[in-house]
């Protein structure tokens, strides 16, 4: 084992704390919701989503099974192993949706929040191969196929699409800590100034949830754009304001440390915002300022089908953005596009890359050097970004063998951010996957090589004394998440080094 380098070391590294601040929210709290009034552009895309559902499938819960020749039973894959497997029968009922994680800071367990047409799953995976359904939170209103969720802290907040007036649940997930004879049943208050809405997003770094796709709020619908909610008190949601005057699809929200200086330690938000009959943009914009957003620019390129999600490498570079339509609308195969923000006034399509099957891609995540994406009927795909201008597909676990055709079925959404590497997978017609990549690059490894050595020690000391308001502070770093960066974090790595991944 190599001796890891001295702190004083690490320290010469380091880089400068950029603050950036937040106007205080007008305090709007859980009041009754307002009329609803707001056009909807994505209700055509969620009837040919409906045109493609299938009854949930009669299915069987499924121990660890290893990737062996291509396969995991009957499941093709690469480098995926399957932990375990819970039918959507198993875990309350009725069909699949979105999927979050949370670790609980207290305990360090890991859980699974998985939403389904008739509430919401937790299940403790800090076990893989073991996972305990605990419970679940029933639907606000009625049923519905579009359910999303985050948490933040010890609360997760969960909105539903075409939905009446179902608002956002509002969950402390330190009950999960005390369920003694699972699976019970759960409840929790709401945040009712808009009903349906499609998606949401959180940004930890400030403390402050996005939810977008809003089609029943009256002023509170934000247009379908950003309506903003201060959690900085997570039990206590308050509105914040209004973000944008397009329907946006998606969000991803940060305080961006990028390499454009004009716009470092800023809160930015990049907006998917769909568009069924343009194909929709790919929108920045300055959040900072509550009261007074500003949009910095609005793109978007050849062959848009649906612009619907994205995120941001870890240096904020780049943001790999998917397309819900494209492949439908054209029938090419799955397109990635890769946008360079170095410069967010002028974001440039750099480069496109093509996935090896027909399916359409999804919903996806970033994690070190590594694009975790849920590709419907492909199911998980995950890309090696560590050439972020020339990815390519390290490994897949394919939930719906049947086909790879570009149709609405299959994996629905994944959660790569687990430290110990576990990756869910919620299929709509099937259940929770709970998925072991190999190998496992998990926080000690930043830059994803397979060794914690000199370049993770290097990344790791440039949030050196950073906060959350800092454009240098980075969350997989502040390993004991007290909100700023110190020696204690930085010994953490530092007590792994030479560690390298398991073959």
């Amino acid at each position: 084992m190599k001796l890891p380098p001295s702190i004083t070391l690490v320290a010469l590294i380091l880089a400068l704390a950029l603050s950036a601040g937040a106007a205080l929210p007008a305090n709007a709290g859980f009041e009754p919701p307002a009329p609803a009034g707001v056009a909807d552009p994505g209700a055509t895309l969620r009837a040919l989503f409906l045109a493609d559902q299938e009854p949930a499938q009669v299915m069987a819960p499924l121990a660890f099974t290893p990737c062996v020749a291509g396969m995991a039973g009957v499941y093709p894959c690469s480098n995926v192993d399957l932990a375990a497997f819970l039918p959507n029968s198993t875990i309350g009922g009725g069909s699949g949706s979105s999927i979050w994680g949370w670790t609980d800071p207290l305990t360090g367990k890991e859980y699974a929040l998985m939403g389904r047409t008739n509430g919401t799953a937790f299940v403790d995976i800090s076990n893989p191969a073991s996972p305990i359904y605990l419970g679940n939170l029933p639907s606000a209103t009625g049923t519905s196929s579009w359910r999303e969720l985050k948490a933040f802290r010890t609360y997760a907040y969960i909105i539903s699409d075409s939905n009446g007036a179902h608002g956002m649940q509002v969950f402390d997930l330190t009950q999960l800590r005390s369920v003694a004879s699972p699976p019970v049943t759960f409840s929790a208050p709401r945040y009712t100034l808009f009903g349906s809405a499609h998606d949401i997003t959180i940004n930890p770094d400030t403390g402050y949830l996005y939810v977008v796709g809003i089609s029943t709020g009256g002023a509170y619908a934000c247009a379908g754009s950003l309506h903003m909610i201060n959690v900085s008190d997570p039990g206590n949601p308050t509105f914040a304001g209004c973000a944008g005057s397009a329907y946006t699809h998606d969000t991803t929200c940060v305080v961006y440390h990028g390499p454009d200086a004009q716009h470092r330690g800023k809160e930015i938000c990049i907006n998917s915002n769909g568009n069924q009959s343009t194909g929709g943009q790919v929108v920045v914009m300055d959040v900072s300022n509550k009261a007074a957003p500003v949009q910095i620019s609005a793109r978007t390129y050849s062959g848009a089908g649906y612009v619907h999600q994205g995120w941001l490498t870890e240096d904020h570079r780049y943001f790999y953005e998917d397309d819900e339509l494209d492949e439908t609308n054209f029938g090419h195969n799955t397109y990635t596009y890769i946008w360079d923000m170095a410069d967010l006034d002028n974001p440039v399509l750099v480069h496109t890359h093509i996935g090896p099957t027909t399916a359409i891609d999804h919903n996806q995540f970033i994690v070190g050097n590594r694009s975790y994406q849920a590709n419907y009927r492909a199911g998980l795909r995950i890309l090696d970004i560590a050439n972020p201008l020339a990815p390519f597909e390290s490994g897949y676990f394919d939930i719906y063998p049947a086909n790879n055709n570009a149709n609405f079925n299959g994996a629905w959404g994944n959660y790569p951010f687990f430290d110990s590497g576990t990756v869910i997978v919620s299929g709509i017609e099937q259940g929770l996957f709970v998925l072991q990549p190999r190998p496992l690059c998990t926080w000690r490894d930043l830059d994803c090589s397979c060794q914690v050595d000199a370049l993770d020690m290097a990344q790791a000391a440039q949030s050196w004394n950073c906060g959350l308001a800092d454009a240098c502070y980075r969350d997989r770093v502040d390993r004991d998440n007290d909100g700023v960066v110190t020696v204690t974090d930085i010994m953490k790595f530092s007590a792994q080094w030479g560690w390298t991944c398991p073959s």
